[in-house]
């Protein structure tokens, strides 16, 4: 078990409940009544540490590196019924980005989400959940493919932002990205967009464009990261944890701007800590927003969708 700088304290308690533990099977010690007073110390610090994260701790959290990621939610929710689709078409398959069909209970979903890896040689081959132009092309794909279909898209997104590198420019990752938000915008089918982790930038917002919008509890959703909007405004990344709070990024600022609509629960300690009730929680997400949105028509089912996003924002004449 990795735990977080803030997390120490619970590290600490846990650590003395199993000494506590071993001192009880080894000897003949009772050591039960001082058990239960470490379980119930260690239960009280649980709370109080996680009902008050900073919006740094949550971006923290978002990162944690046994947070499961998007193939893990898909094959916990459609299990066997899962077909991974590749490539774009055009020039390569980004492995960055995935996609394919898969089922909950009779109805058909095309799922699209950005991939991270576990260790050094995955996170390379998953190029750290940052897609190449191909990756938004391969997903736009996908989603016109379940639009000729009529099956309902449901996008993962997990990532630190689009790929910056040259050879992406080159091939035009901007134009990938808004090419996508435009196509979502007009398809007519339901789109449901969930953030799992890292919700950065453009990269973040190419399969964002969605008739639901949802957050699990200790993610993040913004034009930047803490980290580069410190190095930009203060030359240093050693204002991160101010800059985390200056840009409302956290699930519960996000659904009071109302630039998403709801927040799915995390158990407490966050997704890695009960990822069974994490993935059940996402999967019944999933289920209700396809119920709200299926008997609408293509025309209502666009018009709602424009209607949602151009009423984002605020601005003074």
């Amino acid at each position: 078990m990795e735990y977080l700088d803030f997390e120490l304290p619970i590290k600490e308690l846990e650590q003395q409940l199993d000494k506590c533990l071993i001192i009880g099977e080894e000897s003949e010690v009772d050591v039960t009544q001082t058990c239960k007073k470490i379980e119930k110390k260690l239960k009280e610090t649980k709370k109080e540490i996680y009902k008050n994260l900073s919006a740094w701790q949550r971006v923290q959290m978002s990162r944690h590196p046994n947070r499961p990621y998007t193939l893990d939610h898909i094959k916990a929710i459609c299990g066997d019924t899962f077909l991974e689709l590749h490539g774009d078409r055009n020039v390569k398959d980004d492995k960055a980005m995935i996609g394919g069909l898969g089922k909950i209970g009779d109805q058909s979903y095309m799922f699209i989400g950005q991939q991270k890896g576990y260790n050094t040689k995955a996170r390379q081959f998953r190029n750290f959940g940052m897609s190449n132009p191909e990756g938004y092309r391969k997903a736009l794909r996908l989603m016109k493919s379940a639009e000729k279909f009529g099956i309902p898209v449901v996008t993962l997104i997990d990532t630190p932002g689009a790929y910056p590198g040259l050879e992406a420019e080159e091939r035009g990752q901007g134009e990938a990205i808004a090419r996508n938000i435009l196509e979502m915008t007009r398809l007519k089918v339901p789109i449901i967009t969930i953030i799992i982790g890292e919700g950065a930038s453009g990269g973040a917002l190419g399969i964002g464009v969605g008739d639901r919008v949802l957050m699990l509890e200790n993610t993040w959703y913004s034009v930047i990261s803490p980290e580069s909007c410190s190095s930009i405004l203060w030359r240093s990344w050693e204002y991160k944890e101010q800059a985390a709070e200056a840009l409302k990024l956290t699930a519960p600022d996000m659904k009071k701007l109302k630039l998403v609509d709801a927040i799915i629960k995390e158990p407490l300690g966050g997704a890695h800590t009960d990822r069974e009730a994490t993935f059940k929680a996402v999967e019944k997400a999933i289920v209700e927003s396809y119920e709200e949105l299926k008997n609408l028509s293509q025309k209502d089912l666009v018009s709602q969708r424009m209607d949602k996003y151009l009423a984002m924002g605020v601005f003074k004449g």
